[in-house]
């Protein structure tokens, strides 16, 4: 043997043993960097992880309804791109759904329409072995008659539909839906581009049920409805509050998150519950029959419904919250964020101010003096073209 050669063999062997021996460092791992928002918030990692292979999903969703945040972060966890279209009210979504033609992965229904959709084949039932995250909801949310077992739907967020008014501007206050038929409100309302939350609450006030099939009420109803269209100066689903602050409008109907942030904006803003009871609804997740992408959508499910990211809802959407993860997270938690109207705050005071105000912490006597809109058959053709008649030209 070449002694030089041995001695190297030696010097080299020397020194591997030296490196593994104690008061040396081995190469780290390198992690992987934080995956951080346009806005500089950090996503969480995802409490119920999914493979996900498709590269987008496609949402058709209520317009001003989803976080911003909760989108990037979910695009920056799993690498999907998010196509959001959107849509003003139920009866948009039905008619762009209900031809069989709509590439989406998921909806937003509300109850009456989800029942709707699922009567007509038209959404997938829920593989709830892939929801893990189902175990997040308050059970008062589930299982309801719209979709016994939750077998299409999952819930997003819940509301009423009630009286709003600036106390301020308005000398003689409505406490009952027949009360906007008063002629000093006229030129100063806004409602909401709902047919059948309009038409309930017409209804409503001749003593009739929301849902009735009877030709002859939904007539009545028409004629006192056609009476009141001339009085409304603004049809707006989108952002109603916007006239309220703005001062161009001074009380009409709307629902929870809005009367919220305008209460927020200007507390002389007022939601009233009416005498004959206010409208409920909830929103609710659902996945289309042919859904192209449904393993992301299975994932945004899991990943939204996390305690720390559905807390935004709170923050920029603050409607009734099923999800009592998000509401636990919030409470007590110290981390400075911004509120709606770009005012510093902390998640506890987002949990506190929810929790305290009656808008979104309904009380029970409201939910039982309630209102649900249900699916009503051939006879949503004759809400339709009631609809229609009255509103035109508005």
């Amino acid at each position: 043997m070449d002694k030089n050669k041995y001695l190297w063999v030696l010097v080299l062997v020397s020194l591997v043993l030296a490196g593994c021996g104690n008061g040396t460092t081995t190469a780290e791992v390198p992690t992987e960097a934080p995956k951080v928002t346009s806005t500089g918030y950090t996503c969480p990692e995802p409490q119920f992880p999914a493979e996900v292979t498709s590269t987008e999903l496609d949402l058709f969703v209520w317009t001003e309804y989803i976080p911003t945040e909760m989108i990037e972060c979910f695009e920056l966890v799993y690498d999907v791109k998010v196509n959001r279209d959107e849509y003003s009210s139920d009866e948009e979504l039905y008619e762009t759904v209900s031809g069989g033609g709509a590439r989406y992965d998921l909806i937003l229904p509300s109850d009456y329409i989800a029942a709707m959709l699922a009567g007509e084949g038209l959404l997938q039932e829920l593989d709830h072995a892939k929801l893990t995250v189902l175990k997040n909801f308050d059970p008062n949310y589930l299982d309801f008659e719209f979709d016994p077992g939750n077998r299409y739907t999952i819930p997003y967020l819940v509301g009423t539909d009630a009286i709003v008014v600036n106390t301020a501007a308005v000398g003689t206050i409505p406490r009952s839906w027949a009360d906007l038929w008063n002629p000093s409100y006229a030129g100063r309302m806004v409602f909401l581009d709902d047919s059948r939350a309009v038409i309930g609450v017409t209804l409503l006030t001749l003593g009739y049920d929301v849902n009735t099939t009877d030709p002859a009420q939904l007539e009545e109803a028409k004629v006192k409805l056609a009476a009141l269209v001339p009085a409304i100066k603004i049809i707006d689903s989108d952002s109603p509050k916007t006239a309220l602050l703005a001062g161009a409008v001074d009380l009409g109907m709307t629902w929870t998150g809005e009367a919220f942030i305008a209460h927020e904006g200007n507390p002389s803003i007022e939601y009233i519950f009416p005498s004959e009871g206010a409208i409920l609804w909830q929103d609710n997740w659902a996945m289309l029959k042919n859904a192209p992408h449904p393993d992301a959508a299975y994932a945004w499910l899991n990943y939204i419904n996390q305690g720390d990211i559905f807390w935004m809802i709170l923050r920029d959407f603050p409607y009734t919250v099923p999800n009592v993860a998000a509401l636990e997270f919030a409470k007590g938690n110290s981390t400075k964020v911004m509120d709606a109207s770009g005012r510093e705050t902390t998640l506890a005071a987002l949990h506190d101010a929810y929790i305290n105000s009656e808008i979104t912490n309904v009380p029970v006597s409201v939910i039982r003096n309630g209102h649900r809109i249900a699916d009503v058959g051939d006879a949503a053709s004759l809400y339709e073209t009631i609809w229609k008649e009255v509103m035109n030209g508005h």
